[in-house]
């Protein structure tokens, strides 16, 4: 066996790896897999907060666009609707799926960081260097103060998406079942109480998705 052919069937063991400990959830082989391919948890942990950042961003476009849909919606008072209902429903179902998104995007990046810092301190025995430790352990308490920022950020304004698409659900399911001009009138009244809501979390967001930049700032220095 040449080495090119050696080569390709490590790279479909690695492969294989990686295939199994994502069919059976297991973070450990799937993290051991990508370092044997020089991908290492720190690299991933990146990675996953700037997914978890893009997913708040896109989440935050969401929310504006339903925003604007539920203004449109109630302005126009020979509205039809049943499209009207139709439309916000819509944009209920895309908020939703924005806002699991995120939560997703955070759950990953818990797991990789779990898995990192856990690491970081089972090497920190491994050190003959009193003064190589010390500095270590040092850096590691940093990372994990800055983490812990960002995180509870992220977890902040993910928490503010449930009232808001609490109250959106409520709007939407009201206008189903009272498919009249009087439904609107009532939309009308609640689209306050959205706004506000909306307002805070796109102002929440905007706090984590700063938080996630500095942070991976720190983490590529």
């Amino acid at each position: 066996m040449n080495r090119i052919e050696s080569q390709k069937l490590a790279v479909y063991f690695l492969f294989f790896i990686l295939l199994i400990s994502i069919l059976n959830g297991c973070s450990t082989a799937y993290y051991g897999a990508m370092e044997k391919m020089g991908i290492h948890k720190r690299d991933i942990l990146i990675d996953r907060v700037e997914d978890a950042r893009d997913a708040q961003a896109e989440a935050q476009t969401q929310f504006k666009s339903a925003l604007e849909q539920f203004s449109s919606v109630i302005q126009i008072d020979n509205t039809n609707l049943k499209t009207a209902y139709e439309k916000l429903n819509s944009e209920y179902e895309e908020s939703e799926v924005a806002a699991n998104n995120v939560t997703d995007r955070i759950n990953k990046v818990k797991s990789v960081a779990d898995a990192l810092f856990r690491e970081w301190e089972e090497e920190l025995e491994l050190y003959k260097s009193v003064e190589l430790k010390k500095s270590s352990k040092t850096q590691l308490l940093k990372t994990k103060e800055q983490y812990n920022k960002m995180l509870q950020s992220m977890i902040k304004a993910e928490s503010s998406m449930a009232p808001v698409l609490r109250t959106f659900r409520d709007n939407v399911l009201y206008l189903k079942h009272n498919l009249n001009a009087q439904a609107i009138g009532s939309l009308r009244i609640e689209f306050k109480t959205l706004k506000g809501e909306i307002d805070k979390l796109i102002a929440k967001m905007n706090d984590s998705i700063a938080t996630s930049n500095s942070f991976i700032s720190n983490l590529e220095k």
